[in-house]
Formats: C-alpha cells, sequence, structure tokens
C-alpha cells in the first residue's frame, strides 16, 4: 500500500539513488559499525546503509512507517524504535555510535541539541537538513549566518557541509534546498574545557537581541574586563565573538555565575 506522507511529521522521502549513493559513499559504513537511523521512511537510506552494515537500530514515530519496517525484507537486521526521537534515550544504544538521518525539518534543530548530552559516546553524525540550517551550523563569525546554533555546536564538533540535496531529489518535493553535513565531534580534552551550563547561559543572552551591543545584551552577566581578557570588546555585537572567545569567558566565569 502506498504510504501518504504526514505533513505534521514532516516527511519528505528521499528517491533519488545517485544522492543515496554518494551518500553513502560519504558516510562509508562498516559491517560492525554500530549505528541509528533516525527517521527511516520507506527506508531508501535505510536499505544502502544495510548493504554494508550487519544491523542498524531506527527510530520511526510513524506508526505505519514503523510496522512496515518491522515486517520488511531486512526486519531480520533491524531494531525498529517507534517513538518520537525527542523522547529516545540514545544512552540505550551501543557504543561507539553513528548517527545518520534525513531529518524532520520542523524539530531539526531539537534534535541536534538532544544528542549533545551523549557526544562522548558518538563517532559522526551524517544528517540531511534543511541547506539554510547546516550554512548557520558552519558559519563563520562576521557573516550573517552565524548565530546561537553556530557556537553551541561548533564547541562540541567539527562540522562540513558534503553537497546539496535538491527539491526534486524527494516525494514530496519540500519547497527548500536541502544539503547533507558531517559532524564529528571534536576531541574530549577541547569538549571538556568547555563548562556547559556557563556557556549555554552567555551565548543565549548574547544572541538573545542579535542586533544590540554586548554590553546590553550581557550586562550584570559578563565583567567588561572578562570580556575585554578575551579580546572582546562590549561595543561589539554577538556575531563578532568567535566560538574560541564564547568559551575563554565562559571558562573565566565559571565558578562566578
Amino acid at each position: 500500500m502506498k504510504h501518504q506522507a504526514r505533513k505534521r511529521f514532516g516527511q519528505h522521502f528521499l528517491t533519488d539513488t545517485g544522492i543515496l549513493t554518494q551518500l553513502t559513499g560519504e558516510i562509508r559504513p562498516l559491517p560492525d559499525d554500530h549505528m541509528v537511523e533516525i527517521g527511516p521512511g520507506l527506508g531508501a537510506m535505510t536499505a544502502w546503509i544495510l548493504k554494508h552494515i550487519k544491523h542498524l537500530h531506527v527510530i520511526e514515530i510513524d506508526r505505519d512507517l514503523a510496522e512496515r519496517l518491522r515486517t520488511g525484507q531486512w526486519k531480520d537486521r533491524l531494531t525498529v524504535h517507534e517513538m518520537d526521537v525527542l523522547n529516545f534515550d540514545f544512552a540505550t544504544l551501543p557504543s561507539p555510535l553513528r548517527v545518520v538521518g534525513n531529518l524532520p525539518y520542523n524539530i531539526s534543530s531539537p534534535i541536534l541539541f538532544a544528542l549533545l548530552p551523549h557526544v562522548d559516546r558518538i563517532v559522526d553524525q551524517h544528517f540531511m537538513l534543511q541547506k539554510e540550517v547546516i550554512d548557520r551550523m558552519v558559519a563563520k563569525p562576521g557573516t550573517s549566518d552565524y548565530g546561537r546554533l553556530s557556537v553551541m555546536l561548533q564547541a562540541y564538533y567539527d562540522m562540513e557541509l558534503l553537497f546539496d540535496v535538491p527539491p526534486e531529489s524527494f516525494s514530496p518535493p519540500p519547497r527548500v534546498m536541502s544539503a547533507i553535513v558531517r559532524m564529528e565531534p571534536r576531541s574530549k580534552a577541547q569538549r571538556d574545557e568547555v563548562p556547559q551550563t556557563v556557556f549555554s547561559k552567555i551565548v543565549s543572552a548574547a544572541f538573545a537581541q542579535k542586533r544590540k551591543m554586548l554590553r546590553n545584551n550581557w550586562a550584570d552577566l559578563v565583567p567588561a574586563e572578562i570580556a575585554e581578557h578575551a579580546g572582546v570588546a562590549m561595543t561589539a555585537r554577538a556575531e563578532e565573538v568567535s566560538c574560541e572567545q564564547f568559551i575563554q569567558i565562559a571558562k573565566a566565569l565559571q565558578h562566578t555565575i
């Protein structure tokens, strides 16, 4: 039976075999890899991954699609988790873990943040996302795309936009350009340097009103001397501050906030 894409789940199914070939080539799955796919849908990417690995975990919220996966041709090599990925505990999966998926565009950022607490157990992540989101993820300071998402993710991952995926590669086609991003966790030493609570607090405050100067956004939060020691003028705006500077300021404040 043909599956009707459901708008509430943000379903756009990848159908372009050329894109699937290119994506699999970038992921380079190995037989014994521990891998989980988020949002397998009709199983297009699932089938290509299973050509290379012995077993795959999949997380699917759509009851009909989950049942199709449980009973389909790959059923003996799949573990199907029928649930909302935002409620899924990735700590229950074996590690080291590789994560792939065509993420629902309406909740892509929450999914990325939900994975952050598990970064110590993750080898890499390959996601299909709205290109606009990936542009923000990999943006450099001083550019219009640079923002809270850029800083929060760049503190923990090295990221690369691999290639674009046009709307006609999907059924139904989305109204936006898509792309593939590779996310590889930075070294444990680098990640451990980030005082998470303080870092998140000062980054959120800095970008709360993006066009205002930091002296307004950081009033009563970041002393001018600490910002200036990191090479950041309080007359600057958040988009001018590098991820490393945010980390340096957070480290200086970690015992005071």
